[in-house]
C-alpha cells in the first residue's frame, strides 16, 4: 500500500492540457497571427532579391539572377554613403542616448518632493506624443536662422549678424538630429528605469546608510548593480538595431542639402524601391540589413553572457 501510495498520478494527455488551457490559446491567437503575416509570410518576398523582379510578371514570373544586385550594391558608391551614416547615427544616439534615460531615472529617484517627480516626469514624457512631423516643425522653429529662440540667444550672446541654418549645416545636423532624438524619447525610457529602480532591497540602502556611505556610493555600489539586468538587456536589444535609423526623423530633419550626412537604409530604400521601383535592388539592401542586425545581436548576448552572466536567452 506504501508503495502505491507513492505512485504519481500520470500527466494529462497534450490534447487534455490544450483543452483545459483553451481560452489562454485563444488569447495568444492574434498575437501569434500578427507574428504569421507580418513577419513570417514575407519571408516568401525575400527571392524578390535574387530575381530582375517585374511587378506585371511577379515573383515566379521574374528572371532569377543571383547575386547580381548584392554586387551591383556593394559596387556603388553610395551604399558606403548610406551604410556609414547609418552607422554614425546609431553610435552617436547609443553613445548619447542610451544613458540618458539611466540618468534622470536616478535623478527623479533621487526626488524627495512626489508631486514634483510627478510633475517633472510627466513633462518628460510629453514629447514621445508628439508626431515627427510636430516635432518636426517644433524644431524648425526653435532652430530658424532668423526667428528662432536659440538662433535669437546666438546672436545675442555672440554679437554675430547672422544665425546659423542648424538643419542645412552637415556640421550640426548630426548633432541636431541625435539631441532630438533623445529630447523625444529620453522622459519615456526612464519608465522602465524608474521601475526596475523600484524593485531593489531598501534594506541595502539602509545598511549602506548605517556604514556610511554617501549618495554617490550608494548608487553607484547599489542602484546600478541593482539594475543592471535591465541596462544589459535593453543594450542588447539597442544593438540589434543598429543598422535601423528611423525614416520618418530623417524625413523630417532633413533635406537636400545635408543628404551627404543624413542620408540612410531607411530613406535609400524609400527613394530606390517606392520612388524608382527599384524593387530587387532595395530588397537586397534590407537582407543586408537583416543578417548584419542579427549578427550584433546575437554576438552582443554571446559576449554580455560571457562577461557579466546576463542575456536575453
Amino acid at each position: 500500500m506504501a508503495q502505491k501510495a507513492m505512485v504519481r498520478p500520470r500527466k494529462s494527455s497534450l490534447k487534455k492540457r490544450l483543452w483545459r488551457d483553451r481560452y489562454l490559446y485563444l488569447l495568444l491567437l492574434p498575437v501569434m497571427a500578427y507574428y504569421i503575416v507580418f513577419h513570417y509570410a514575407p519571408f516568401y518576398g525575400i527571392q524578390i532579391a535574387f530575381r530582375d523582379f517585374k511587378l506585371n510578371q511577379g515573383i515566379w514570373g521574374s528572371e532569377w539572377v543571383g547575386l547580381y544586385y548584392f554586387r551591383r550594391l556593394f559596387s556603388s558608391a553610395l551604399f558606403y554613403r548610406v551604410f556609414r551614416n547609418t552607422l554614425l547615427l546609431n553610435i552617436y544616439n547609443l553613445f548619447f542616448g542610451f544613458p540618458a534615460p539611466i540618468i534622470l531615472a536616478l535623478m527623479l529617484n533621487e526626488m524627495r518632493s512626489q508631486w514634483y517627480k510627478r510633475l517633472t516626469q510627466s513633462i518628460m514624457y510629453i514629447p514621445h506624443f508628439f508626431s515627427w512631423v510636430v516635432l518636426g516643425g517644433i524644431v524648425a522653429g526653435l532652430l530658424s536662422p532668423s526667428t528662432g529662440f536659440v538662433n535669437t540667444v546666438y546672436k545675442a550672446v555672440s554679437g554675430a549678424d547672422k544665425g546659423i541654418y542648424f538643419l542645412a549645416s552637415e556640421r550640426w545636423w548630426r548633432s541636431v538630429f541625435v539631441i532630438v532624438n533623445i529630447w523625444k524619447e529620453v522622459g519615456w525610457g526612464t519608465i522602465i528605469y524608474l521601475a526596475a529602480i523600484s524593485g531593489v532591497d531598501v534594506e541595502l540602502y539602509e545598511a549602506a546608510i548605517i556604514d556610511g556611505a554617501n549618495k554617490r556610493q550608494q548608487v553607484w555600489h547599489i542602484t546600478l548593480p541593482g539594475i543592471r539586468p535591465t541596462i544589459v538587456i535593453l543594450l542588447i536589444l539597442r544593438m540589434g538595431g543598429m543598422m535601423n535609423v528611423g525614416m520618418e526623423p530623417v524625413l523630417v530633419l532633413s533635406n537636400s542639402v545635408v543628404n551627404n550626412v543624413a542620408d540612410v537604409f531607411s530613406t535609400y530604400i524609400y527613394r530606390q524601391g517606392v520612388m524608382k521601383t527599384q524593387y530587387s535592388l532595395t530588397t537586397a539592401m534590407g537582407i543586408f540589413q537583416s543578417v548584419v542586425s542579427s549578427v550584433l545581436l546575437l554576438g552582443t548576448n554571446v559576449f554580455s553572457r560571457r562577461m557579466t552572466g546576463e542575456s536575453i536567452w
